[in-house]
């Protein structure tokens, strides 16, 4: 019988710095050739299992460790560090982070350098994996010139150059946009078998890493492991859900159908999904109860913007001619690739960067004459990294800044960061010091330090990236609680299924124009706006066509009713 590479017997782990372990006696075996899934949500002990494999447990971050954990048969704690990492190869969630060098070739080549390799064999294997991740044509570029799906190939072409026998990949699709994080995992699966390394890839986004078969999925919930076999027969059972994981949305469907979901229907993939007539006549039969609600649209414009042009530099520009009407009390989804222009348009609204030309009105009135502080009175704006925003050490202290600078008394500012703490998860954590939070958790800490605020316009940079399920769903759904007292939310996202849920419109940018302003379902049921903006078509879309429904637009809008009504009304 095949030996594993990677072993944990019995094994448990406590940090110094929490009472209970957050592993609690692990059984696990990897083999070699084997690409494993982890799920789970924050804080389930992922993360930790995965700094165990690749040795930042116990040499950088120190606890208590009980049973085995074992690496090509040597116990780890026999082990340096350099030479876990000699097997053992990391791409890091946040990629900017893995940057340590001022171009793409000398990136890719730092491993190299450190083992003293010599210059003709170290350009060889730079050359040879930049051609696998396809980036050789961007060797002399800077990692900062590179987009999110791009940085992340140099990422991996970095781990590869070391010949690495395990490649862990945490959260690969958390920043890159639908069709980049598409493209991502093909590229994860290509390289796989290109090298037969073993691949664990730790991601939230169970239905999208389920774009390429994967050998196993581990369930994980508090810090142990319920559940470890194949795909097929983990979406055949009500694991997923039970533990704070959306399952894909074609299976969520097919059950409020009462269709019976069974591993011999082969549920991993819409492509290989074996439907009986009898199965799509329920799907037709539920689809044909539909009872639509239509959203409540305002009159009255909160945010107007005219004819707005921006470039950085002369060459290109990323702006071109923009106009929108926000009404107040909207909820937008602003979408598009990486590089569209989203980002750019909400630093421009905030006063970050000044356009080039056109106008920005607040209720009527021009902003071109307010300040940053005075723009952040009026819009509150969560960006995409966490680290960018974060100049506190505690969490407590972090969030209720804004309201020191605001002149709140004491009393006021425990009351109300307490309060936003609760609803963005964190309560448990307010004593904690920032650096010991996950990048997930950071995210939250930077959307309440600025919901705290209470402003009445909301722009959200990637608000759910990195989040699981249940946190997930408890940040919406306090957005959105917020939205219904009048707040009007901007959500600038990747996520698809957030724009179905809650984005009542979606205005898509593509190369800095507007291609599309029309409701979400709509649009991700449009084949040339979803390619030409790097989006993805929803599954409910293809399952309606695989049930031999016309109304694929309407079927998506019925789901997404339907499915918070069961979610949230019981």
């Amino acid at each position: 019988m095949q030996e594993a590479i990677i072993e944990f017997k019995d094994f448990s782990f406590k940090y110094n710095a929490l009472a209970q372990p957050t592993l609690n006696n692990i059984n696990l075996k990897i083999y070699p050739k084997e690409k494993v899934l982890i799920v789970g949500t924050s804080g389930c002990g992922k993360s930790t299992l995965v700094n165990c494999i690749n040795g930042l447990i116990p040499f950088t971050y120190k606890g208590e460790i009980s049973g085995t954990l074992t690496i090509k048969g040597k116990k780890t704690i026999d082990q340096s560090i350099v030479e876990l990492s000699s097997s053992i190869g990391t791409v890091l969630q946040d990629t900017d982070c893995q940057f340590i060098s001022m171009t793409v070739l000398e990136d890719i080549a730092f491993a190299l350098e450190n083992q003293c390799v010599k210059q003709k064999e170290m350009i060889d294997r730079v050359n040879r994996v930049s051609q696998i991740v396809s980036m050789n044509d961007y060797l002399h570029h800077a990692p900062s010139e590179l987009s999110g799906g791009q940085k992340q190939r140099v990422a991996i072409a970095g781990v590869m150059v070391d010949d690495v026998d395990v490649m862990l990949f945490d959260e690969p699709l958390a920043n890159l946009d639908p069709a980049t994080g598409k493209t991502a995992i093909k590229l994860i699966d290509d390289i796989q078998k290109k090298t037969e390394a073993t691949v664990i890839i730790v991601e939230h986004r169970l239905e999208d890493v389920l774009y390429k078969s994967v050998d196993r999925i581990v369930l994980m919930d508090e810090g142990r492991i319920v559940f470890d076999g194949n795909s097929d027969d983990l979406l055949s059972l009500n694991l997923l859900s039970k533990h704070g994981i959306r399952e894909p949305l074609y299976l969520s469907a097919l059950r409020y159908a009462n269709v019976e979901i069974n591993k011999e229907k082969k549920p991993s993939h819409l492509d290989t999904l074996e439907l009986t007539v009898s199965d799509k006549q329920k799907v037709k039969n539920w689809f044909n109860k539909i009872v639509f609600e239509k959203n409540k649209s305002s009159t009255e414009s909160i945010l107007t913007i005219k004819n707005i042009s921006f470039s950085y530099n002369k060459k290109k520009i990323v702006l071109n001619d923009i106009s929108l009407d926000i009404k107040k009390g909207e909820l937008v989804a602003l979408v598009g690739k990486n590089g569209a222009g989203k980002t750019t348009l909400a630093k421009i609204l905030c006063g970050f960067e000044k356009q080039s030309s056109g106008q920005l009105y607040y209720k009527s009135e021009s902003m071109d004459d307010l300040s940053i502080k005075e723009r952040a009175d009026k819009i509150g704006y969560v960006m995409q990294n966490p680290n960018k925003m974060i100049s506190k050490v505690m969490i407590f202290d972090e969030v209720a800044l804004g309201l020191q600078t605001r002149g709140y008394s004491p009393e006021e500012i425990k009351v109300k960061v307490e309060e936003v703490l609760k609803v963005c998860g964190l309560y448990q954590y307010r004593n904690w010091p920032i650096s010991a939070l996950s990048y997930g958790q950071r995210k939250r800490v930077t959307i309440a330090s600025i919901l705290v605020l209470d402003p009445e316009v909301l722009i959200l940079d990637e608000p759910t990236a990195g989040q699981d399920f249940k946190h997930y769903s408890d940040i919406m759904e306090f957005l959105l609680s917020l939205h219904n007292r009048g707040l009007t939310i901007i959500m600038i996202t990747h996520d698809m299924h957030l724009m179905l849920e809650y984005g009542q419109r979606c205005i898509v940018l593509c190369d800095g124009n507007i291609i599309a302003d029309d409701t979400s379902a709509n649009v991700l049921s449009n084949d040339e706006i979803t390619e030409k903006a790097a989006l993805k078509r929803t599954s409910l879309y293809d399952l309606a066509e695989l049930c031999d429904l016309k109304d694929g637009q309407n079927f998506v809008d019925y789901f997404i009713q339907y499915d918070r009504k069961v979610r949230y009304d019981g």
